[in-house]
């Protein structure tokens, strides 16, 4: 019930909330907000308060949650962007509006009852399956609750929980509303339709001067070149520090007879397996070859080809069972073996062919191991190397002296957009670090930039060095563009004119199959058409075309590669009976229900809200976040 809870308070209450902030968050630092109360308190809905703590608690949770999706930390400026602050505080205040009511309607739960609900929790259950106190205490410990506050918390969840369930607990919806629903997404429809593409109009010519200047003018934004950044950089990464040549072959030979199984192939052999059911059939067999029959003679009578015996190439590892392992490695090429007892089994192997065991010396392998070894060394210098670069930032250090303290090279890039692509349309090469261009474009010359992580071992540190703002290009630079877009436009003007000339000739009365024949196509049908799947040249935007009207209508629409037209007539509807026992009617009741006590959750909550009030405290929000007045953060600052 309190998920239910909090889906509710993460409807309106978003809305209303933003609203709020529209004011406060706008001015981050002014003093309280609020007025009257301590500054331990974050929000008010009515006279319940929200404190900072437990503001603080979800906010993280939630940030540190979210985080985990991303692969990295969130910084409170992501966290703020993605609204976790105002769905955290939204959940909060909902809770403190349905403990509002709660209060009002007198309910309680009995001490006992509270009990018996925290030893029930599955998260306090131990090995046993029962409530394990201890394993409440390390649940707690590790969410940062005390016991008593806990317990509190679980209290007003259960009043809350008991209003809930008085106001939409067991609600359905309505048999009419869940049969239009159901009519809605199994409606079918047949049709006839003529598709005709761009190809049947002929070809464009290219336009006249003053055409194309006067229509560039009219979509220079539409080639407008974009904003294009250039940085320099300095990777720290292990094959930046390797040095292959700090490596002795007494060295190298030590790792390559240490790790000899790696470069050692035992003694492999082809196997191929006969099984049998019973032992009466497995003593066939053996006599058969005892009596001169081979292997293959065997396979012959029982109509099993090379495919359905073999098992491929094995090492005596590879053989689960013991006794048909033993029994395939004690036998030579093309010799077959008697009835083997095996596990699950009697079978008869059969070895094609024996590879024999092989070790690749270490002067075939000895650069490889070289190179693994300084690689190796490299990254255990890297962590070091690490404090020492990031230590000269914070002490000024500019890359260029980063780059020659640390015998680093210092690289450059060329220009690059926002989507990585260079001033020819063409991927820029950049450093594979996560957010590189997103922070390239959120810094400036002369900013300092936080470092950023390449890979599991590596890092980066980068300067924007250039910034060329976006500007409108001159038409001889998009000249080839922008004749191709005037084509491709004047393409869809006529077909969409052809369209609309054959829709008005097919509502006025002609058929679909005069209007085929005059242009030289021919009329197709669709049946059991529905509203979400295309099929053949019906895209999305036939299928709503379909839908729009009753049987016998006409419409156009785009063909589904969007390269012609359709024009359409609508022939059939079929609606099936409705059957509220299916599998699918019940999952869809189950959808709607849930639909319907949301909404009426959230109208309860709204009103509540309305009586009581919200008051929010900026300055403790921002507090939390850790940002300035200003929105920026804390200097030091992290999650």
């Amino acid at each position: 019930m309190l998920d239910s809870l909090r889906k509710g308070a993460g409807t309106w209450i978003a809305k209303l909330f933003i609203a709020l902030l529209i004011f406060s968050f706008a001015i981050w630092g002014v003093t309280d907000f609020l007025q009257g109360y301590g500054q331990n308190t974050v929000a008010k809905v009515g006279e319940k308060e929200v404190s900072l703590l437990e503001f603080d608690r979800m906010y993280r949770q939630d940030l540190n949650r979210l985080g985990q999706q991303f692969g990295r930390p969130l910084t409170p400026q992501e966290g703020a962007s993605l609204g976790i602050p105002q769905q955290a505080l939204a959940r909060l205040i909902g809770q403190a509006a349905m403990s509002n009511a709660a209060q009002e309607l007198k309910v309680g739960i009995s001490d006992d009852r509270l009990g018996a609900i925290i030893q029930s929790d599955p998260a306090f259950q131990g090995a046993s399956g029962r409530y394990d106190r201890s394993r409440l205490q390390q649940v707690l410990n590790a969410n940062d609750y005390r016991e008593d506050e806990y317990v509190i918390l679980r209290r007003q969840e259960a009043e809350r929980s008991q209003v809930i369930e008085g106001l939409i607990g067991g609600m359905s919806a309505p048999q009419a509303y869940l049969a239009a629903f159901d009519a809605f997404q199994n409606e079918t429809r047949s049709v006839e339709y003529i598709a005709f593409a761009a190809e049947q109009l002929g070809d464009i010519e290219d336009p006249a001067e003053d055409a194309l200047v006067t229509y560039y003018d009219g979509k220079k934004a539409d080639f407008r070149a974009p904003e294009y950044r250039e940085i320099k950089y300095v990777e720290l990464v292990p094959s930046a520090l390797a040095r292959p040549e700090d490596i002795t072959d007494a060295d190298a030979r030590s790792e390559y007879d240490r790790r000899i199984s790696d470069f050692a192939e035992p003694e492999r052999r082809r196997v191929r397996q006969l099984s049998f059911n019973s032992d009466e059939d497995a003593q066939a067999a053996s006599e058969a070859l005892a009596g001169g029959k081979t292997f293959a003679d065997l396979m012959a009578d029982r109509n099993l080809t090379n495919n359905d015996v073999t098992l491929g190439v094995m090492s005596r590892a590879d053989f689960l069972d013991d006794a048909i392992g033993d029994a395939a490695f004690g036998l030579s090429a093309g010799e077959t073996s008697d009835v083997v007892d095996g596990r699950f089994s009697n079978v008869i192997v059969n070895v094609e062919e024996i590879i024999p065991a092989n070790t690749t010396p270490f002067a075939d392998v000895r650069d490889e191991i070289v190179e693994e070894l300084a690689l190796e060394q490299a990254e255990r210098e890297i962590l070091d190397l690490l404090d020492e670069i990031e230590d000269a930032r914070a002490g000024g250090a500019l890359l260029d002296e980063i780059g020659e303290r640390f015998s680093l090279a210092v690289k450059s890039t060329g220009s690059f957009d926002r989507e990585g692509k260079t001033t020819i349309e063409t991927d820029a090469i950049l450093p594979d670090a996560e957010g590189l261009i997103a922070g390239a474009f959120d810094s400036d010359i002369g900013i300092e930039n936080d470092v950023l992580q390449i890979g599991n071992r590596g890092y980066l540190w980068y300067d924007v060095t250039s910034v060329t703002p976006e500007r409108d290009r001159d038409l001889d630079e998009v000249r080839d563009q922008v004749i191709a877009a005037w084509k491709s436009d004047q393409l869809n003007e006529r077909l969409s004119q052809k369209a609309t000339d054959l829709l008005a000739k097919a509502e006025s009365g002609t058929s679909l199959g005069d209007l085929a024949a005059s242009e030289g196509v021919t009329v197709q049908t669709a049946e059991g058409v529905t509203r979400s799947v295309p099929t053949g040249d019906l895209g999305r935007d036939a299928l709503t075309a379909i839908f729009e009207g009753p049987a016998g209508s006409v419409a156009t629409a785009e063909t589904a590669d969007g390269n012609g037209r359709v024009v359409l007539k609508v022939t059939g509807s079929e609606i099936p009976e409705f059957n509220p026992e299916t599998s699918e009617v019940t999952a869809l009741e189950g959808q709607l229900s849930q639909q319907v006590q949301n909404s009426l959750l959230d109208l309860f909550v709204a009103e509540q809200e309305t009586r009581a009030g919200v008051d929010i405290n900026s300055a403790a929000v921002a507090q939390v976040m850790g940002l300035n007045p200003d929105g920026t953060a804390h200097s030091g600052s992290g999650m």
